[in-house]
């Protein structure tokens, strides 16, 4: 343990200098840039000279581990043939097996589809090291697809992982003598799924040792809908709990506080292997050891974490857990003259005010309901459930005796169900720019070192307001292609969210039906795409939503965003109300759904969204779309959902005059759709394909692609260039692609 460094200078302002640097290097801007010159000429003011020394090695430390990154990237392994399971990241679901392992001294993501239900159970019980000879393909992780979306590849790499590996074939298992840490764990997990029952089992193996299983994916969504899933990530509860019985037990049984204080940097070791080394932990873990006060505690915690995770603050984990420990300790001896329920609430109120940037630039989303249920929730988890599953695991493992406690957590789960019914929807904020998540920064902490003078307080309030009504509500107009994979969804959205318009939800096609075995437990396709970027855009309300026709691929996806996201009416082509598997679908909803009628409009931007076709078949099948059109700002758009060219031809004899400047082209560029005489007599320039990356059908066909180049059409494609968004820019619109 650390106790006795002294600083000659503010600590805190090296932790600042030296996290300015590191995003600096990792994710440069010029405004960072601007403001890291600025705090180093302040530091030159105050005649703070250490300092740069620290920034410099500091500086070639990270660049150092940005170099070495680059030249990971640059010279990945073209195949494998056996690789070692990290044994305690495996995790079957269904027919999938995935873990993380190494080879040759590189670490991959693995992914590999059982081949019988016995392969199945034997993974799911493995317990020790062993070596996988394997058939494998190799590819790099995808990209961020969406803007402000999920970057799968830069998720990895925080985890020093460069690419991906898809068992084909395993060839041979052979076991391993090698002991680890990670075994304990994996055993510890797997002793708690197979003698408890769910959903106590979860909770279990949630607040012993960090790990939450697939089944516990739906209570984890309603969880983080209330705001209150941070309660499993384990971090300072747990380690104060048990680092603090370890000391009172040893002293108990009659060491001397010199030899507890030796016990327990080795148990914080094991600790923290044993809760799968998250970075929470390891924040709190070190605090801990460290004994100085305050902000040296955080400054040096801070040096600590990023010698032994060079990367941690480049996930939201690391981010997130460091800002609530400075929080923390900035709101320390703020409330000595409170005391009770009242000082537990304000300090949470704080609290939350000040980790909300942070918050709303990695989720969106906030709900305030948060601030109470973390208070309840808290004494709940850590002086209830915490203490009882430990002693009721160590009872189950030393004398095998199994404490039935799951009555409990029903009811508990049922309480949790219920307040979500109650105020299930957060308020979505939207995703600030850098600058103003800087500047929320800024003001909250002014507003956290002022709370006590009111006519301070309240001005530095008004500013956080006016600057998140900035953030949700973008003040430019855009039209965007989401890519949903494949699929359809098209977002119209007004300046100030005065209109928002969506066409379509996309979702996921089911080709088999699957053996109960294969069955796998997943979210919807939107949970990752359609509903982030609308939250992202400060969306929480869809005036308008036209589902053109009832193909999976533009529907599926319905149920799950307006379980997110409030639609005020949903609209529909003629033909969707005969198909009975529909209709169930928009009940599920409960909202306004009515059939759209040809000639309607909606408005929006400097003009409105006029239906041109409301389906031609009545049977809601491709050429049953909705086929939609809008002069905006003297530019013509025209949305065709899945017309073919039957439907084309109708549509040409209701409008013989039609033209468009930008087509979404029918059929996601299938040779079903997109005729020559069609594309010839609307005469667009640029076409819109949304079409999944790599996707069975092959979508866009050449020969639509050989059609559009024959007129010079300029083509934008999902499949290729992720999401596409016009914004409106200087009176133009200004075309912007994820790639």
């Amino acid at each position: 343990m650390i106790n006795k460094i002294k600083f000659k200078f503010p600590s805190i302002f090296a932790a600042y200098l030296s996290i300015l640097l590191y995003f600096c290097i990792w994710r440069f801007s010029w405004l960072l840039l601007a403001i890291l010159v600025l705090s180093c000429g302040l530091a030159l003011y105050r005649r703070y000279f250490i300092l740069f020394p620290i920034l410099l090695l500091v500086g070639g430390f990270v660049f150092l581990n940005k170099v070495d990154e680059l030249q990971h990237q640059a010279q990945l392994p073209t195949e494998i043939h056996s690789i070692s399971p990290l044994i305690d990241t495996l995790e079957v679901n269904g027919d999938l097996l995935s873990f993380q392992g190494k080879s040759d001294n590189e670490k991959f993501q693995v992914y590999y589809k059982l081949s019988s239900e016995k392969e199945k159970q034997y993974y799911q019980k493995l317990a020790s090291n062993v070596l996988l000879k394997i058939e494998a393909n190799l590819e790099i992780p995808e990209q961020q697809r969406n803007f402000n979306g999920f970057d799968y590849q830069k998720y990895l790499a925080t985890q020093n992982i460069y690419q991906i590996v898809t068992i084909k074939t395993i060839k041979a298992v052979e076991a391993r003598s090698n002991l680890d840490l990670r075994i304990v764990r994996r055993r510890a997990i797997l002793w708690c799924q197979s003698h408890f029952p769910s959903p106590m089992s979860s909770y279990m193996t949630g607040l012993l040792f960090g790990y939450l299983g697939k089944d516990f994916d739906q209570m984890g969504d309603i969880y983080s809908a209330l705001g209150i899933i941070h309660l499993f990530a384990l971090s300072g509860m747990q380690v104060n709990f048990f680092l603090d019985w370890l000391r009172r037990f040893l002293l108990r049984i009659g060491f001397r506080i010199d030899q507890v204080d030796k016990f327990q940097l080795p148990f914080s070791i094991f600790y923290a292997f044993l809760t799968g080394l998250s970075v929470s932990i390891l924040r709190a873990l070190v605090q801990k050891n460290i004994r100085l006060k305050g902000l040296d505690n955080f400054t040096l915690t801070f040096f600590v974490l990023l010698l032994l995770s060079p990367k941690f603050l480049l996930t939201v984990g690391g981010g997130l857990t460091l800002f609530y420990a400075f929080l923390l300790m900035m709101l320390s001896g703020h409330f000595k003259e409170l005391s009770g329920i009242k000082k537990i609430l304000l300090e949470s109120s704080i609290l939350s005010l000040g980790v909300l940037p942070v918050l709303v630039i990695n989720f969106h989303v906030f709900q305030p309901l948060s601030i109470i249920l973390t208070f309840i929730f808290s004494v709940i988890f850590d002086s209830i459930m915490l203490p009882a599953l430990v002693i009721i695991f160590a009872l189950s493992v030393s004398i095998h005796l199994t404490l039935n406690m799951n009555f409990f957590f029903i009811c508990l789960e049922y309480l949790v169900r219920l307040v979500d019914g109650l105020f299930h929807y957060p308020i979505v904020l939207g995703t600030p720019s850098l600058s103003i998540f800087l500047l929320l920064l800024f003001v909250t902490g002014l507003y956290i070192d002022n709370f006590k003078q009111k006519l301070r307080a309240s001005l530095l309030m008004a500013i956080v307001f006016i600057l998140f009504f900035i953030v949700k509500n973008p003040m430019t107009e855009s039209i965007t292609m989401i890519d949903i994979g494949q699929g359809d969804s098209f977002l119209l959205q007004d300046k100030f969210n005065k209109h928002t318009i969506l066409i379509d939800t996309g979702g996921k096609v089911s080709f088999a039906s699957p053996a109960p075995w294969q069955r796998r437990v997943v979210g919807s396709n939107a949970d990752k795409t359609l509903i982030p970027y609308l939250q992202s855009m400060g969306i929480g309300t869809i005036d308008t939503l036209i589902l053109t026709h009832t193909d999976t691929d533009h529907v599926r996806d319905l149920v799950p965003l307006s379980e997110k996201i409030k639609i005020r009416q949903i609209l529909v082509d003629r033909g969707a109300l005969a198909v009975s598997k529909m209709v169930k679908e928009l009940r599920k909803t409960n909202t306004s759904v009515r059939t759209i009628k040809v000639g309607e409009k909606f408005p929006i931007f400097d003009s409105s969204l006029e239906v041109l076709s409301n389906g031609y078949t009545g049977k809601g099948d491709n050429n049953d779309s909705i086929v939609t059109y809008g002069d905006f700002y003297g530019t013509k758009f025209l949305f065709t959902g899945d017309l073919e060219k039957e439907g084309e031809k109708e549509l040409l004899k209701d409008y013989p005059n039609l033209k468009a400047d930008v087509l979404k082209a029918g059929h996601h560029g299938s040779k079903t759709a997109s005729s020559p005489e069609f594309i010839k007599e609307i005469q667009p320039e640029i076409a819109l394909i949304s079409a999944g990356k790599n996707n069975r059908y092959h979508h866009p066909h050449q020969e639509i692609l050989n059609i559009f180049e024959a007129e010079g059409v300029k083509v934008y494609r999902t499949n290729q260039q992720g999401a596409i968004r016009f914004e409106r820019e200087n009176e133009n619109w200004i075309i912007k692609t994820m790639k």
